[in-house]
């Protein structure tokens, strides 16, 4: 979904912007940046989330299982 709306902006500020992002023009300067936004959010919650039951046992379950399946799936095709 788009809107059209009208803001108060540094020009200086939003330049600098679409350096940093590599982006071209006011709109995908913004967009880049608030997407940016989302994403450092969305780490952050990750980072600060606890996993329970996650281990690096648990890890190695699901490694040797996925391993497996791969090796089943690799004799079923020969």
């Amino acid at each position: 979904m788009r809107k059209r709306t009208t803001l108060n902006i540094d020009t200086d500020l939003l330049a600098k912007a679409g350096r940093s992002l590599g982006t071209a023009g006011a709109t995908e300067t913004i967009h880049a940046a608030l997407q940016e936004a989302v994403n450092a959010r969305r780490v952050q919650w990750l980072l600060e989330y606890e996993f329970p039951g996650l281990t690096p046992e648990s890890l190695e379950e699901e490694i040797r299982r996925d391993r497996e399946v791969v090796a089943s799936d690799a004799l079923q095709s020969i």
